[in-house]
């Protein structure tokens, strides 16, 4: 590979991350993601340019990668990445040798949720200092609304309508969207906000001691705290809180587009996860009850 060539493929990577950073506003760790999968794929191909792309360089990249023991949603995730950035590349490629390639189907993984009984549990304590009511105020609003932690963690005091129930949120691809928040979140948000002697409209709405944003990190750990405390469990994370809301909701109001809207998704398809999960909770219920359910189920 030439020098020349090489700066070529170079800049337009660069120019590639820099528009997923500043106009797409991706997080670090997506854009890293990323960044790995077309620097894995460009090492494979040794291309001159990225025009030289064709579909067999894709198939010898795929096949590599099963031979180095990839799981399919691995393969998968880094196709996307190059579907992805050749879609971007637009009139300088002829075309994207990625459009139409034959992704490896994984099996789908259920994500796992809070029952109603565990959802209460974690959030019945009474906080004994501003710190305990800022992360019940975090925790209230994650199971209230369904937000991403990265959605939760740059919200402003502004974006929280506490009168009108209803918070502000930017979510994936630049997109705005307002969602509603239940009762018991509103209140433990004001609770919290009496502590705060800094919350103007362009303050983080959720600070750390030091008074500057909290983290996503910071939010991760606390909240393994409180599954700890609360629950007996290690395993819960903010994402656990987000799919508890959505199940929930769903299984209540069986509206599967306004899930769809809460949480954000531009395809149903991916909220359609939510409906398998009540199906689970449904042949859990029939194995239980059901007089001949597991006679033949193990006739089977």
């Amino acid at each position: 590979m030439s020098d020349a060539s090489d700066k070529q493929l170079e800049a337009l990577l660069a120019a590639y991350l820099r528009e997923l950073v500043h106009a797409k506003r991706y997080s670090s760790h997506t854009v890293a993601a990323y960044e790995r999968d077309l620097r894995q794929f460009l090492a494979h191909t040794e291309l001159n340019a990225w025009s030289e792309c064709r579909n067999h360089h894709l198939t010898a990249f795929v096949a590599q990668l099963h031979r180095n023991g990839a799981a399919s949603k691995t393969i998968a995730r880094k196709l996307s990445s190059i579907r992805a950035f050749f879609d971007w590349l637009g009139t300088r490629v002829s075309h994207n040798p990625a459009r139409g390639f034959q992704t490896p189907k994984s099996a789908r993984k259920l994500p796992k949720v809070l029952d109603v009984d565990q959802a209460q549990a974690l959030l019945n304590f009474e906080p004994g200092s501003a710190i305990e009511r800022r992360d019940l105020a975090i925790m209230e609003l994650l199971y209230s609304s369904g937000l991403r932690i990265s959605e939760l963690a740059h919200l402003n005091c502004e974006d929280i309508d506490i009168e009108g129930g209803l918070v502000r949120v930017l979510g994936k691809g630049n997109k705005e969207r307002l969602v509603p928040v239940g009762g018991r979140a509103r209140a433990a948000i004001r609770a919290m906000l009496r502590d705060r002697a800094d919350a103007f409209a362009s303050a983080p709405l959720f600070v750390g001691r030091s008074g500057q944003r909290l983290s996503v990190r910071s939010i991760q750990a606390r909240l393994k705290r409180y599954g700890i405390e609360q629950l007996g469990s290690s395993a819960l994370h903010p994402h656990m809180l987000r799919h508890s809301f959505a199940s929930h909701v769903l299984e209540s109001s069986g509206d599967l587009r306004a899930v769809q809207e809460m949480l954000g998704h531009a395809d149903i398809a991916t909220t359609q996860i939510y409906t398998h999960l009540d199906f689970q909770h449904l042949a859990e219920v029939y194995d239980s009850a059901h007089p001949r359910a597991r006679r033949s189920r193990t006739s089977e």
